[in-house]
Formats: C-alpha cells, sequence, structure tokens
C-alpha cells in the first residue's frame, strides 16, 4: 500500500512549513527513518524521514512551497508498488536519450560538438544543464560533463556540492588535458598584475548573481528589525583576563575528554559565569510584557550557532541547575543537532538570555542585537596574549604576557539601568578572573 508524505508538526505554535529540498527523487528506493527532505519554519530547519520504506513514487509539492502542516507532500510506494512507480519513472524518461540521438551531428563533423557542448554550458542554452558559473568553473577544471552530474538544487540545477560529490565519488577527472591548443585564460598570464583578475566566487555565489533569501534568512532579518524598533540599545564592554582559564582547558581538555567524551570547550566557562551573573542580578534575566517586567524563575542560556546557511540559537534549559560538565553536554549536543538540521523548534524556544561568540572568527567585540522577549545578550571576543600591567598584592606594578579578551553585553535600557549592567557584567568578569570551580 503507499504511504502519504505528510508535513509534520513540528511543535504547538508550528503551523506551516517550506521544504527547501528533496533529498530523492521519484522512482528512487527510500528507507523508513532515512532523510527524505528538508523543511524550514520560522523555527528551525530541520530533516524529514521517510515514514516507509519502498520507492519514493510522486512528489506532490516542489521544492520552495510552503504549506501548511499534515498537507500530503509525496506518496512513497510500498515494495510490492516500486517496479510499477519505476517503470513509469522509466518511461517518462525514456524519450530523453532519443532526443539527444536525433539532434546528434553527422559522423562528418564528429570534433565540432565538443566546443559547442562547452558554449552551451557555458551560457545554459542546454536545457538540462542548469548551473552557475561557479560549477561550470569547478566542472571545467576537473574535466567533467555536467550532464552526468545529478543536480539537487531547484529546478534540477546542480549545485557547488552536487558538483563536488561528484568529482569525489568518481575520484574526480583529472583537470583538462594542457596537449589542446587553446593559450591559458590571459588574466593566469603572470605578466598581468594581480589586481586586473577578475572576482572570484566566494560561498558558491558569483558576484552579480541575484538569489532570494532562504525562509530562515527571512525570520532572522525580520526578528532583528523587531527587536531594533521593540528595545532601546545600549552596549557596553569588559576586557576581561582569562590566563587562569587558558591555563586550565590546556592541562584539562584531555583527561576532560577521556572522562566524559565530550572536547572541553571555552563557553561551558561564559556560561557559567553568566548564570552567576544572572542570579545576582535577576532582572538582566527578566523579559518586558507590556507595562509589567516577568522575572523568569529559571535561567534559559541562549548560544548562538552559526550555520553555512544562517544563525540559530537553540536553547540550555534551566542551565542554572546543571553542573560545568552537563554544560559542556548540552551545548555540543544542541551545537552538532543544529548543523545537521536535527533540532526541535520546542529547543530554539524559551530562552532568557543569550551568548553569542563573534571572537571565533577573530573579532575583538560585537554589539549583538538583543534576542526578542529577552532584555539582554553577551557578546564573547577572541582570546588573544599580550603584555599588560599586573599589580601584585603588594601594590607593584610589573609588564606580563597575559590572555585576555573582551566581553561586551547589549542590554534593554527601558528596564536596564547602565549601573545594573556593568555590575552584572563585574560580576561576570569577577567570576572568570577568580576561577576556582572543579571541570569534573
Amino acid at each position: 500500500m503507499p504511504t502519504d508524505v505528510v508535513m509534520p508538526q513540528m511543535g504547538e505554535s508550528i503551523f506551516e512549513g517550506t521544504i527547501t529540498k528533496w533529498l530523492k527523487q521519484p522512482g528512487e528506493k527510500v528507507q523508513r527513518d532515512e532523510p527524505l527532505f528538508e523543511i524550514s519554519t520560522d523555527k528551525v530547519d530541520a530533516e524529514i524521514p521517510a515514514p516507509a520504506s519502498g520507492t519514493l513514487q510522486e512528489i506532490k509539492v516542489q521544492a520552495g512551497n510552503t504549506v501548511q502542516v499534515n498537507t500530503v507532500v509525496g506518496v512513497i510506494a510500498g515494495d510490492g508498488d516500486g517496479a510499477g512507480a519505476s517503470a513509469k519513472a522509466a518511461a517518462a524518461a525514456a524519450p530523453a536519450p532519443e532526443a539527444k540521438k536525433e539532434a546528434a551531428p553527422p559522423p562528418p563533423a564528429a570534433k565540432a560538438p565538443e566546443p559547442e557542448a562547452e558554449a552551451d554550458a557555458e551560457t545554459g542554452d542546454q536545457g538540462r544543464v542548469r548551473s552557475s558559473p561557479l560549477v561550470r568553473k569547478i566542472a571545467k577544471e576537473n574535466n567533467v560533463d555536467l550532464a552526468k552530474v545529478p543536480g539537487t538544487g531547484l529546478g534540477g540545477r546542480i549545485t557547488k556540492e552536487d558538483i563536488e560529490g561528484f568529482i569525489t565519488k568518481h575520484a574526480g577527472g583529472a583537470p583538462a588535458a594542457p596537449a589542446a591548443a587553446a593559450p591559458a585564460p590571459s588574466y593566469e598570464a603572470p605578466s598581468v598584475p594581480a589586481v586586473t583578475t577578475p572576482l572570484q566566487p566566494v560561498g558558491g555565489v558569483t558576484p552579480g548573481e541575484v538569489v532570494p533569501m532562504s525562509t530562515m534568512r527571512k525570520k532572522i532579518a525580520e526578528h532583528m528589525i523587531l527587536s531594533k524598533r521593540t528595545s532601546a540599545h545600549v552596549h557596553g564592554v569588559f576586557e576581561v583576563d582569562v590566563t587562569r582559564i587558558v591555563r586550565l582547558r590546556e592541562k584539562m581538555k584531555t583527561k576532560f575528554e577521556q572522562a566524559t567524551g565530550a572536547k572541553l570547550t571555552f563557553t561551558p566557562f561564559f556560561a557559567r559565569a553568566a548564570v552567576h551573573g544572572l542570579r545576582k542580578w535577576p532582572i538582566v534575566n527578566a523579559s518586558v510584557e507590556g507595562d509589567n517586567i516577568r522575572y523568569h524563575s529559571s535561567i534559559n542560556l541562549g548560544i548562538a550557532v552559526a550555520l553555512d546557511w544562517g544563525l540559530i540559537v537553540p536553547v540550555v534549559k534551566n542551565a542554572e541547575e546543571r553542573s560545568f560538565v552537563g554544560l559542556q553536554r548540552a551545548i555540543t549536543d544542541l551545537g552538532e543537532r543544529a548543523r545537521a538540521k536535527k533540532l526541535k523548534p520546542d529547543e530554539v524556544q524559551g530562552g532568557t538570555f543569550t551568548i553569542t561568540n563573534p571572537g571565533i572568527f577573530g573579532a575583538k567585540f560585537g554589539m549583538p542585537i538583543i534576542n526578542q522577549p529577552q532584555v539582554a545578550i553577551m557578546g564573547v571576543g577572541g582570546i588573544v596574549k599580550k603584555p599588560v600591567v599586573v599589580t601584585d598584592k603588594d601594590g607593584n606594578d610589573s609588564i606580563a604576557i597575559r590572555s585576555m579578551m573582551h566581553l561586551s553585553i547589549g542590554y534593554d535600557h527601558r528596564i536596564i539601568d547602565g549601573a545594573v549592567a556593568d555590575q552584572f557584567m563585574v560580576e561576570v568578569k569577577k567570576f572568570l578572573e577568580n576561577w576556582n570551580e572543579e571541570l569534573l
């Protein structure tokens, strides 16, 4: 019996979803619980598993379309029906080779099709080969025929991931033989200054292209604009000496991983310090409800995770009840599942305070936007060694090499005054600089 594939209910507040990509095509075999398609909601991006094993018989809702939950988006034929579905798919595809055969040039012009086909691929005139200039460049450099590469993008478009995966799977064709009579492109000639080199594609996008925003990108844009309109943003920056933590982590990271199975990162140190500060200053863990202030009973830490396709903030619930090891495990688990599109909507809701880490990419500090309906967010800057003046207990000054960093705080001036925000950050700073907790 055929099995309907439906748009799942991802959470109580989720009423619709956008299909961003089908991972299988009609006629292909699928296994129960194997990722079948990807969706994007206003909360998360996720991979949806197949509800049954069999053959994907039909796709009813194409990628790029948004539908209500419980809408049938595809059909999986059972093993008994699989042969018929495959035959139907094969029959539908049969005319394509004949058309190609009829369009082939006569034998005497055997050498002519190669440059013509190449020109078609470059200009996009060849109907069934849809790709970007970057993809065509990669294919040319690796001597790959794009007609043989299955495209998973919208309308069968060949993406950068498709061509790279094809090259890896087939051991990558060698670069085009230099025996061809054509000379090297002029922009690669050593006599031409580097400033004349054309703009190169970045992140799979070629300069000059216009691409639509993803559902996640749209939601991020809406959320950020809403936050700027809602909260009276003010920022402060504090310099912190984290030498003690850097040395402790270096000393304990191997033992920690052996004992817990999790890598020791810096994030749980900042999470523990934030929890300490929020206990001292609960107004920073509050939210605004009309003319009222809600003081939250739990500390639910949002940990911003940068993705290749956007940004998401999974939440560590009841962080005040977790040990250091518990925080590290929760942060690692949420980060890994965020990148694998395995988060549930409930896991990105209910945050009361957020930590974001622009320092991972080298930034000295950032001025982050508050994650509504929260009233504060802490930015973690990069850690660098530098000479600083150190005063000993007797008041004597000396210059020492220390591991220093900057922490920034963005807060809602409607309910948090500068003095309160600064005192909260002083608690965080002291906690980090005088770290005395056991890790295990």
